[in-house]
């Protein structure tokens, strides 16, 4: 099965997860809000599949690029 990584675009923090590891996905379903300079980012899914791995926790710093979860299609 492939695996899609979804990075960061921006440094920031995570404010809200909306998924966890097993869960079902749809291509542009949104997978976490970010904080980043005060304001909201939503992050989607740029595939559909399967929740593989998530990498990081409400509350966690991260920065630009870095893999916040993987999707298996």
């Amino acid at each position: 099965m492939p695996a899609t990584n979804v990075a960061s675009e921006v440094t920031g923090s995570i404010w809200k997860l909306r998924v966890a590891p097993g869960d079902q996905v749809d291509s542009g379903q949104e997978l976490l809000v970010m904080e980043s300079m005060k304001m909201e980012i939503p992050l989607f899914s740029p595939v559909g599949g399967t929740v593989s791995e998530v990498r990081v926790s409400e509350g966690d710093s991260v920065g630009e690029g870095e893999v916040l979860l993987v999707i298996e299609r």
